[in-house]
């Protein structure tokens, strides 16, 4: 028996690949396909079955590529009823795979289909549980993500109570917890940093396996819940009904474009995203271009703040990470990329076409122009409440579309997050909708609170929630 956690940082993902006599299962894949048909040719195997835990809302499985291309059976829990050719599971169904067996437990309260599959040994022990957003390290899943429901979150929040207390905590606790997500994740409220548990482990420390009422357990999983990215509804229709091959979206947004092509398609209303470093960014850009750094949570904020899908997207590079770009756009169900410019910036600005610059700060500077500064902070009003320089305005970036008509367009503001990355984004979006006296702080609040600048860990009066 082979059990390998395949993680990826960006969208804090973990994808499962299990094996035992050949024979391969894949647990919630990510869209691209070669990861998983690699590794189970490295293992002369064959992948027997796809099991998603449910109909995911933060990234575009990659199950039907998947399927197609190893003709392995599609697996999803009981109620689920999505528009292409799968197995629905009974609860309790038994699959075998090679000489360990998986068990399908229905485990609602994150959506109505959710499942979690319960590995057994070649000796029939219990030995691991893949979760999906049921129960996380730390934490459990939100319930008001489910797609085109009548059930309200309080209704799911009770199916958790239940699935979470007659379903998971009836295991031993030597099983091992392998969840599908981990810190960073919008699927929870504060998932722990660990990527894998034991059960045991989470009876003790996870505050929703304590002893506690049905009542008291849906005010605390339903307390606290920050509205879910705008993307996440879409993701699940997509996941539910199907979408194009990952190998025509590649194929078609991975192209190098000339400067003339390029120019012509942002005219036709194609937005300029570029994904370059965030340093090279502010030394130069082309003018309502949106920053959303590849070396950061680049699909998390791209679904965040880009509000549709099929928007036509152009691509800033840096050489080589064309294609990279691409495939973690359509992550999130971004498809309709138009290509790239070929030779990137430089080529832009070699040009002689009109270029923009962000203008930035070093904290200690901040320090001395603080008694008169405006300033903004775009960081999550959880981090802003747990301390946050004082009079500052809080401006979560993930509201920012809705919240910036608040902003006074002849005002001077310095503008950071916790260290550089999200303020960068916010600075380009602002400046993209007109405000444009703006500076962003180097180092963001990591690098201000070790300057004089006061601190408090009090709201103020100026917070914009």
């Amino acid at each position: 028996m082979k059990i390998e956690q395949l993680y990826t940082n960006c969208l804090a993902e973990a994808a499962y690949y299990i094996e035992s006599e050949g024979e391969a299962v894949i647990i919630d894949p990510l869209r691209e396909t070669d990861p998983y048909t690699k590794k189970a040719a490295e293992n002369n195997s064959k992948i027997k079955y796809i099991l998603e835990t449910h109909f995911h809302a933060d990234f575009v499985s990659g199950h039907v590529d998947l399927s197609k291309k190893t003709g392995a059976t599609i697996v999803y829990g009981p109620t689920a009823q999505p528009a292409f050719t799968c197995h629905i599971a009974k609860d309790g169904e038994v699959l075998k795979v090679g000489k360990i067996t998986i068990t399908v437990l229905h485990t609602p309260g994150h959506t109505p289909e959710s499942v979690s599959y319960l590995l057994k040994d070649e000796n029939g022990k219990e030995h691991a549980l893949f979760t999906g957003d049921t129960l996380f390290i730390g934490d459990v899943g939100r319930p008001d993500l489910a797609v085109k429901s009548n059930l309200t979150e309080k209704d799911l929040a009770g199916m958790l109570y239940d699935s979470l207390r007659e379903k998971i905590m009836t295991l031993p606790d030597a099983v091992i917890v392998y969840p599908a997500h981990g810190a960073g994740s919008a699927c929870g409220k504060n998932i722990g940093k660990e990527t894998y548990s034991t059960l045991g482990e989470q009876k003790k420390n996870n505050y929703a396996l304590q002893p506690m009422s049905k009542e008291e357990f849906i005010k605390e999983v339903t307390t606290g819940i920050l509205p879910a990215p705008q993307y996440f509804a879409k993701n699940a229709a997509l996941n539910k009904g199907g979408y194009d091959s990952i190998d025509d979206v590649i194929e078609r947004g991975n192209k190098a474009l000339t400067i003339d092509a390029f120019a012509t398609e942002i005219a036709n209303g194609a937005l300029v995203l570029d994904v370059r470093k965030k340093e090279d960014f502010a030394a130069g850009y082309i003018p309502g271009a949106l920053f959303i750094g590849l070396d950061g949570q680049f699909a998390v904020w791209v679904g965040a703040l880009i509000k549709d899908l099929n928007q036509a997207i152009l691509l800033i590079c840096d050489e080589g990470r064309e294609e990279e770009a691409v495939l973690r756009l359509a992550r999130v169900g971004y498809d309709n990329c138009k290509g790239f410019l070929k030779g990137g910036f430089s080529t832009w600005k070699n040009s002689g076409k009109a270029i923009a610059v962000i203008e930035q700060i070093k904290p200690e500077n901040l320090a001395k122009a603080y008694a008169t500064a405006s300033i903004i902070d775009v960081r999550k009003p959880g981090e802003f409440e747990a301390e946050h320089v004082e009079n500052a305005i809080s401006l979560p970036l993930d509201f920012i579309a809705e919240k910036m008509n608040v902003l006074d367009k002849n005002k001077h503001y310095f503008v950071h997050c916790k260290s550089g990355y999200r303020s960068m984004i916010a600075v380009s979006i602002l400046k993209a909708n007109g405000i444009t006296n703006l500076v962003d702080v180097i180092g963001g609040y990591d690098a201000i609170a070790k300057t004089e600048v006061p601190v408090s860990a009090f709201v103020c009066p100026s917070t914009l929630k």
